[in-house]
């Protein structure tokens, strides 16, 4: 189950991403395997994005929650995804971190093709 703070660091890069270019496929898509937080496309590439939100300072950083548990997961529900929703783009594994601060986002890091 998600935190507030996780609820609210998705939706916060779901904007980021829309005010970059993307344009939101979906979110929170569930298969057996797992779920991916968002799914965005901005052509040429179709992306799957893992979101982590953490307190500045945490002793774990967001990129470093991801394991290879996690995304092993996460490309199974992807190829779920595409068979059964093909579009015709590159498929592409992002990452985004979101840094609170006393509970308040102060920033955001967004990686592409991090696996």
């Amino acid at each position: 189950m998600k935190t507030a703070s996780g609820r609210a660091g998705e939706e916060h890069i779901a904007q980021w991403l829309v005010d970059h270019g993307y344009e939101m496929v979906a979110r929170n898509y569930h298969s057996r395997y797992g779920e991916i937080d968002l799914i965005a496309q901005k052509a040429p590439y179709l992306c799957f994005i893992e979101v982590k939100t953490r307190e500045e300072n945490s002793l774990v950083s967001p990129f470093e929650a991801i394991s290879p548990t996690k995304q092993r997961k996460i490309f199974l529900t992807a190829l779920e995804f595409l068979q059964k929703h093909p579009i015709d783009l590159q498929p592409r594994f992002d990452a985004a971190a979101v840094i609170l601060h006393r509970g308040k986002i102060v920033g955001e890091q967004y990686l592409e093709n991090v696996f």
